[in-house]
This record gives structure tokens, C-alpha cells and sequence, in this order.
């Protein structure tokens, strides 16, 4: 996410909902035996634009939910949400996952499955359509998936980073 159009968030105003994407149990092997942990990938989310993600390693499952919201409050970011749906639509690869998504009617709701959903939903997205391609690991997906939310810019964001008037934006 080495994006300009990043815009931080802060966590002191918002009533964030967290939802759970994974949780996966991984095992070390040490000289007395085998050490059991367990990884969760969390996402956050306003469902008003506002979303983030979080990884948290712990023995235990809850504690492991627990610091993944922590992380995913530390890395909220804004996306641009009209009407229901995304401004324009948008296709990222990250790591072996490639995602696309499209802005959508309203009554659509949220065509995508999994990972993607609990990242849309979260970000408060209604009506989009969405494809995951290649790799369906839930971390390189929700990682794609913020990422492609990122992109996104808004008319307003693009007439000022062009220094013109709105409707010079939409007729050229």
C-alpha cells in the first residue's frame, strides 16, 4: 500500500464493528515437543468508509482475536463509498491473490465471497460486484482487497488534485 491516496484515520470518534476472517493454528517444533499458537487475520470497520486489518499471534484463540482488532485500529484507512457502491472499478494483485471489483446498481448487494466480503461490508460498501482470482489465501485477499479500496478516488479528490471545477471532470 505505497499509495498517496492513503488517507489515516483515527479510532477516537468511530464505532467500529470487528469481524473475523481466519483463524489458522500453527505449530513449532521445539526440543520438548510441539508448541501449538494460533494466527487470526480481523477486520474493522465503520460500514461508513472507514476500514482496516489486523493480524494477532497469541496461544490462545481469543487473545489472538484481540491483539488482530488492536492491529487492524492501528491501520484504519478512508475509502470513498457513493451511493452504496465504489466510485469506479478497480483490479489489484497482491502476493498470489488478484482481485477486481466493480461499482454495482443499487439492489445488487455485495456479490463476493469470503475474505472480500468481510472487507467490503466492513468498509460499508452495499451494492458491488467482486472477483477473486488466483491464490484464495484470507491474508494476501483481505490485503488485496484494502488495497484496491485504497485506489479508489472520488470525482471531488480528482477535480482538486487536478486544480478544475467538478463539472469540468465529468465533460472533459
Amino acid at each position: 500500500m505505497s499509495n498517496t491516496n492513503i488517507k489515516k484515520v483515527r479510532t477516537s470518534d468511530l464505532e467500529l464493528k470487528d469481524r473475523l476472517v481466519a483463524i489458522n493454528r500453527v505449530t513449532k517444533v521445539t526440543k520438548g515437543g510441539r508448541t501449538f499458537s494460533f494466527s487470526a487475520i480481523v477486520v474493522v470497520g465503520n460500514e461508513n468508509g472507514v476500514v482496516g486489518y489486523g493480524l494477532g499471534k497469541a496461544s490462545e484463540v481469543t487473545s489472538a482475536i484481540a491483539k488482530g482488532v488492536e492491529d487492524a485500529k492501528k491501520n484504519l484507512v478512508k475509502i470513498p463509498v457513493i451511493n452504496g457502491t465504489i466510485p469506479h472499478k478497480q483490479e489489484i494483485r497482491f502476493g498470489g491473490s488478484e482481485v477486481m471489483i466493480r461499482p454495482a446498481a443499487p439492489g445488487t448487494g455485495i456479490i463476493a465471497g469470503g475474505a472480500m466480503r468481510a472487507v467490503l461490508e466492513s468498509a460499508g460498501v452495499k451494492n458491488v460486484l467482486a472477483k477473486s482470482k488466483g491464490s484464495s489465501n484470507p491474508h494476501n485477499l483481505v490485503k488485496a482487497t484494502v488495497s484496491a479500496l485504497c485506489e479508489l478516488r472520488d470525482a471531488h479528490s480528482v477535480a482538486q488534485l487536478r486544480g478544475i471545477s467538478m463539472t469540468k471532470v465529468f465533460n472533459g
